[in-house]
This record gives structure tokens, sequence and C-alpha cells, in this order.
């Protein structure tokens, strides 16, 4: 049977951001965890604000048949997020309210997160580590979306100081977490793989 496919998606605009650093550690952790993995940039994928007189008019952007295609070809999606007043950035948000409105031919009509599976993390420079950020995530993908989520999740507080030089995290705890969280991510994939 072929690995399963996990797809990486940082939800930080920048490349330096605390939340793509956590990312690319997961790329690694994924990928020693027997995972066919790929990363990919958000801002590789701009769209508008979701608007749905937009959507009436023209349907969804392409970006965003590209991601829900992207999302289709992977059994798992590892997404790490900021942290932006309590919840979750407008990117982040944005580009999940436009995926969910593609629908091609064939497709269910739950759409592309119905039953996928997701893990979670967010690395933030306060005490919290982006908690509430997961938190309001978790809702818009379980709840709105219909998406599979880990329960475990990763949140790395402090995280200007989180990681060493070669960045891998610091904190074995943690460390440790990210490789239960990778692993439990590609034994669901495989699962959803044989399904």
């Amino acid at each position: 049977m072929p690995a399963p496919k996990i797809l990486v998606v940082p939800g930080s605009a920048g490349s330096g951001a605390d939340d793509a650093r956590l990312a690319a550690l997961a790329v690694k952790e994924l990928t020693l965890a027997d995972a066919e993995v790929t990363r990919l940039s958000l801002t590789d994928y701009p769209m508008p604000l979701y608007d749905p007189d937009v959507e009436a008019v023209s349907g969804p952007p392409p970006n965003a048949v590209k991601l829900k295609r992207m999302i289709a070809g992977h059994q798992g999606v590892f997404l790490t997020t900021p942290e932006l007043n309590a919840s979750i950035p407008p990117l982040v948000k944005n580009t999940i309210d436009w995926v969910s409105r593609v629908r091609e031919r064939g497709d269910s009509p739950h759409g592309v997160y119905r039953g996928r599976v997701f893990a979670l993390g967010s690395a933030t420079r306060d005490s919290l580590g982006g908690v509430r950020a997961l938190m309001a995530l978790r809702q818009v993908l379980e709840i709105g979306c219909g998406a599979l989520v880990l329960p475990e999740q990763i949140a790395v507080a402090a995280a200007d100081q989180a990681f060493d030089d070669m960045d891998d995290l610091k904190d074995p705890q943690n460390a440790e977490l990210l490789r239960a969280i990778a692993r439990r991510l590609v034994d669901l994939s495989w699962e959803r793989l044989g399904a």
C-alpha cells in the first residue's frame, strides 16, 4: 500500500513566522513517520475576501479551486496558525471559507473537508501559545466544515525562545507531543487510504 499523503499548511504569510517554523518541523516528523509530505504556502494562493455576491456571479476564485484539489489529493492535513485577537487570522479563515465553497463534478455534496483528517498546531510569542486560535480553528473545521480533527494539538508558547539553532523544539515534552501528533495523523490517514 502506498504511503499516506499529508499536506502541511502554515497559516502565516511570513516565511519566518513562528507557526511556519512549527510547520517545517511537522514536515520532518511526518516524513519520519513514513508519510509522503507536501508543504505549501498560502501566499502562493491569493484570494479576495469571501463575498457571496462575487461567488454568485463568478464562483470561487481559481486559487480556491487549486487549493481544494490539493487538499483532495491528500488524506491528511497538518495546519498551523498564528493568533490574532484571540482567534484565527483572516488569511486562514478566508482560505477555509473559499475552499469550502468549491464544488466540482463528482464531488461529495459535503465538500472537501468532510471526513478529512486534520492535525492542528500553533506557535506564538505569548504565554498561551495560540491556544485560543486553535479553539476557533477547531470549531470552524469540525462544526462548520465537518472535518475530522485530532483531539491532540500543539500550542508552543514563547515561540521566539522555543526553537534551538537547528529549528528543533527545545522543550522535550513539546517535541514528543509533535511526534505523537504526527504519528497519529499518519495512522488515521493510513486508515482513510485503505477505506
